[in-house]
């Protein structure tokens, strides 16, 4: 299949339950001679159907082939006992699956003779069951399973050993709504090709519920690419969902990022009232072309409601159709691709990631006892916080001697599942016992990461554990153990690193960008002379794993570092944030870290910060005992000064009002924001003019020290929730000053985050300027698919788009967006906001796909002068050169400069020929 597919596209049949339909099969058909006493009425059991009707199963298959199929699935979408269950015919499933498999061969084969030139093949049906593993079917109990990973794995396994013994060239796992089912079917495909001892083509379909892009269990299409990518897979797709014309934005998305060959076979329209499908095969293959001249995939075929009239119908368009190379899509073999229901993507041009901490039995009291009280809900309320504060990863860690790890494990992942603003993000299943580990593993339909494995138990359990991973599809953290104990200095920790790396990518075929290494971020400044240079040779270590393990990422648990100072916040904090600066600077991806435990670089006072790189840069011999010293004293300062200590905490309260409104914006401090607001209503003209003014200013610094590594992403969050409370206590006073019975609006503005991002404070604050400078502004949120961009635009006559983004990823989606308006004939300015943007991105990766006006929006507070420009006949024109010339430049400036040798150069490298 792999060779006809590096130079043709493959045609994949039709709907075999529309094609079974047509026979109008009563119950004693289903039945046959065989099942006449079966208890369970069968009507509807298609896949029975290869032992009561084989001649009629093998007629349809025979009739797709007639039709120019070359690919046909076996009669087996149900044929496991988990569905099998409901006709009380589980104990046939081999049976049903080895008949199935040998009708379909036979078809096939004897297509395959009649013209060798065009080989037929045949694929094993493998559908998503009729339970799912990551949600409840009870919504009083949302920790409760109807199927487990397990009993899946064994029911696949059992279908696909029969399979292979039928004869299949391949696995479908098709119509696939929950992930986790899926994995369960990945881990069962590779189960039954070891009992069988015979290497079979993996094909993977999913299908999305709505125009949200997502599956039923709620992940989009990036978070299950990056979910399944373990698998070895030919194909992987999209079947069922929509008609052809509304499948192709999420096909685009599929066809864009994976590098395996891309399937798509679409139902024949949407069903009517009547649930049938009206689309002709002359309107789906009108629709399909499109696919073909995009593109788009390498197997075509048709789902609900499709016959071999619309598999047909594809067949001349199939010889000139352009042929997709998934060569072609480029991917960073330095990324590491995690996910929850959103993905999440770590490479050298990532900010640090923040990995949650507070969900760890052994480092929480108060997680340790709500989960003990069983109070699911309430401990689930400390893992939203987390998110909330910025957390892109969250730790779950239940290994406690009181608790049965393992049920905990479980039960409190199976929660996380019902919590989208939880479950978005990737989950790291932490613990030191493997039988929680793997208890996780079957829980998370996401790509996880597994904290942690060693070489502490030797090679061939290491080996072992890290297959299991990759088996599950999972990242891995490598602790800096081995048989001899824990790494403590940089010599053991690079010594055992190097030694895990050579292991894990060239035994078990790990890929190196899944590799994260915890080289042991130990105590410091504890008394212990061995102890003082922990720090500088963990960020020696980050700076030598980065340099000699090609794409391997790092982490560690940053609150060991401040062990010794346990009770005294304030220097931990300190300790924390100093640490952090340099070991990111040297290449740190991300850790473990208490995200409301981290001080602002700039913040600390300068003395405290002089005693703290002491200590953590290990600069002189006394460290250790002057910051314990120090410490002592912040500690009284604290406990026996409580006056003086809350008197320097409030002294900024002593700002004047711009240097107070700014203040509580960097530190993110809501409690006299109200106060500081009425008076500025007072002092400003209007309440517009606080916004754009120090409101403003305040954000602009936030920008600045976020840029420079010297804020981490938690700060910024909570500087964010601190402008949005400030907005809105603004809003009515800003209602209130329009003019009443105010004229048409000067224009109408449509503002979106694009898809993949759900950052929206900063578009947010826009909408508002906007809206008071009288625009009509259409908001359309987060997570905001391109064709819902265009298709409102149009729809709605705007004037101008503005698209916003936080994250690195969106300013590819923003090209997209780009290119997509150029396509739909657009011409209104397109405008270019967010954290992660810039001017010359803009310039040089956004403006070139469109030929409209495209204008980088440096914050909230030009974008008022900019649209005015742009909506102003008069002066549209000169801005849009003017920007358009600007940009021209800094395209120039970019293209590589040719080595052009100087006259007296060049003579000077003459030949000599005489």
């Amino acid at each position: 299949m792999r060779n006809q597919l590096s130079h043709r596209i493959l045609v994949l049949d039709g709907a075999m339950g529309t094609m079974i339909q047509r026979y109008k099969l009563t119950e004693a058909d289903y039945r046959g001679q065989r099942f006449t006493d079966a208890e369970i009425p069968q009507k509807g059991n298609n896949d029975l159907l290869v032992l009561t009707q084989p001649d009629k199963i093998y007629e349809i298959h025979t009739k797709y082939l007639e039709a120019g199929a070359d690919i046909i699935e076996t009669n087996t979408f149900n044929a496991q006992k988990i569905s099998m269950e409901d006709y009380g015919m589980q104990s046939y499933v081999h049976e049903i699956n080895l008949e199935a498999a040998r009708l379909a061969r036979k078809a096939a084969d004897e297509f395959t003779a009649k013209n060798p030139d065009k080989p037929r093949f045949v694929a094993g049906a493998i559908g998503p069951t009729n339970k799912t593993a990551s949600m409840s079917p009870d919504v009083n109990n949302p920790a409760f399973r109807a199927v487990t990973f397990d009993k899946l794995v064994d029911a696949y396994t059992e279908q696909m050993t029969a399979l292979i013994e039928g004869g299949v060239d391949a696995f479908l796992i098709e119509t696939i709504f929950d992930t986790l089912n899926a994995k369960a079917a990945i881990f069962a495909a590779n189960k039954a090709m070891e009992i069988t001892g015979k290497k079979v083509e993996l094909m993977i379909s999913v299908t999305v519920t709505d125009s949200s892009g997502r599956t039923l269990s709620g992940q989009t299409i990036r978070a299950f690419l990056a979910s399944v990518e373990h698998a070895d897979v030919l194909s992987i797709g999209l079947n069922c969902s929509f008609g052809a014309k509304d499948l192709k934005p999420y096909l685009q998305e599929i066809s864009k990022y994976s590098t395996s060959y891309v399937s798509a076979y679409p139902n024949a329209g949407l069903p009517n009232q009547f649930g049938e499908y009206d689309e002709s095969p002359e309107i789906m293959a009108a629709q399909v072309k499109e696919y073909f001249d995009e593109s788009l995939v390498n197997i075509i075929g048709g789902c609900c409601g499709t016959t071999p009239e619309h598999i047909a119908a594809y067949q001349q368009m199939v010889n000139f159709a352009i042929l997709r190379d998934p060569k072609s899509v480029k991917v960073n073999p330095d990324t590491l691709r995690l996910s929850g229901l959103e993905h999440i993507e770590i490479n050298k041009e990532s900010l640090f990631v923040n990995v949650g901490e507070r969900c760890n039995v052994a480092g929480s009291k108060k997680f340790l006892r709500l989960i003990n009280e069983k109070k699911y809900e309430e401990a689930l309320t400390i893992a939203r916080q987390q998110v909330e504060d910025g957390a892109q990863i969250l730790d779950i860690n239940m290994d406690d001697a009181m608790l049965d790890a393992v049920q905990e494990m479980t039960t409190f992942l199976n929660h996380i599942v019902s919590e989208p603003e939880i479950s978005k993000i990737p989950i790291m299943i932490d613990s030191s016992k493997w039988e929680v580990i793997e208890a996780g593993l079957k829980c998370v339909q996401g790509k996880c990461v597994v904290n942690s494995i060693s070489l502490k138990e030797g090679e061939e359990d290491f080996i072992d554990k890290a297959k299991k991973v990759k088996s599950y599809g999972a990242a891995v953290v490598v602790m800096a153990f081995d048989e001899k104990g824990q790494a403590d200095s940089f010599q053991r920790r690079t010594e055992i690193c190097s030694r895990a790396y050579k292991i894990l990518t060239e035994v078990v075929g790990f890929p190196p960008s899944n590799i994260i290494f915890d080289p042991n971020v130990l105590a410091i400044a504890t008394g212990i002379e061995e102890h003082n240079n922990y720090a500088v040779d963990y960020i020696a270590t980050v700076k030598w794993i980065k340099a000699n393990l090609p794409y391997a990422k790092i982490s560690g648990g940053i609150s060991n570092l401040s062990f010794s100072f346990r009770g005294n916040n304030v220097v931990r904090e300190a300790i924390h944030s100093v640490f952090l600066l340099y070991a990111i600077r040297e290449g740190l991806d991300m850790g473990i870290v208490n995200a409301g435990m981290l001080q602002i670089y700039e913040e600390i006072p300068a003395e405290l910060l002089e005693y703290v790189e002491d200590i953590v840069l290990n600069r002189r011999t006394d460290a250790t005992e002057r910051m314990v010293e120090y410490a002592e004293k912040i500690k009284a300062d604290s406990s026996d000064d409580i006056e003086l200590s809350a008197k320097k905490a409030e002294e900024w309260r002593s700002y004047e009002l711009q240097g107070r409104l700014e203040h509580a914006l960097i530190k993110g401090i809501g409690d006299y924001l109200e106060e500081d607001l009425e008076e500025a209503l007072h002092q400003y003209d209007s309440a517009l003019d606080i916004i754009e003014k120090p409101l403003m200013s305040g954000m602009n610094i936030v920008g600045d020290l976020f840029g420079a590594g010297k804020m981490f992403l938690p700060q910024v969050v909570k500087t964010a929730r601190t402008m949005k409370k400030a907005v809105a206590f603004l809003q009515p006073y800003i209602e209130a000053s329009k003019v009443p019975g105010q004229s048409s609006s000067a224009g109408k503005i449509l503002l979106a985050t694009v898809k993949g991002d759900v950052h929206d404070i900063g578009k947010n604050i826009v909408g508002v300027v906007l809206g008071c400078n009288n625009y009509e502004v259409i908001d359309l949120g987060v997570m905001t698919p391109t064709e819902k961009i265009i298709q409102t635009a149009i729809a709605e006559k705007v004037d101008i788009v503005g698209v916003s983004g936080l994250i690195t990823p969106s300013l590819e989606e923003m090209c997209v967006v780009a290119s997509e308006m150029e396509k739909a004939g657009m011409k209104i300015p397109l405008l270019i906001g967010g954290a992660t943007t810039s001017k010359i991105h803009t310039a040089v990766k956004i403006s070139p796909n469109y030929t409209g006006p495209v204008v980088y929006v440096k914050d909230a507070s030009v974008n008022t002068h900019i649209v005015a420009q742009l909506m102003n006949p008069k002066t549209i024109g000169s801005f849009t050169v003017d920007v358009s010339n600007e940009y021209q430049k800094l395209r120039e400036k970019q293209k590589p400069k040719a080595n052009i040798l100087t006259l007296e150069e060049a003579k000077q490298l003459r030949p000599k020929l005489f």
